[in-house]
């Protein structure tokens, strides 16, 4: 029996649902990666790394594979930077009516 669509939906954003993991993939939008460029990125001991990428490939958002004696990571699909670039987007929109808010707020409590 498969898994309904909000499930695997849910799935997905909980494994989207930590720092080190966004920020490998936000550096994999440029290309693929050895493991040591992207150690060189994020302050995080190569064991965490290790492990963050084996639950971004077993979610099938991150492929690995060897190019010469390197172990190579790469977004499995441009889809993966859209979602990316939708919460970018989400989120500018959300702290924009939150700094309107802020504003309006000041206002109201300093009136001319």
């Amino acid at each position: 029996m498969s898994v309904p669509l909000y499930q695997a939906k849910a799935e997905m954003f909980r494994t989207l649902g930590h720092p080190v993991r966004i920020r490998v993939l936000e550096l994999l939008q440029a290309g693929a990666r050895p493991v040591r460029d992207l150690l060189a990125e994020i302050d995080v001991e190569p064991s965490s790394l290790s492990q963050q990428l084996a639950v971004l490939r077993r979610a099938g958002v991150v492929v690995s594979f060897r190019s010469g004696g390197l172990v190579m990571y790469a977004l499995s699909t441009p889809a993966v930077a859209d979602l990316l670039a939708a919460g970018r987007a989400i989120l500018r929109e959300v702290l924009a009516d939150r700094d309107g808010l802020l504003e309006e707020l000041k206002a109201r409590a300093n009136p001319a």
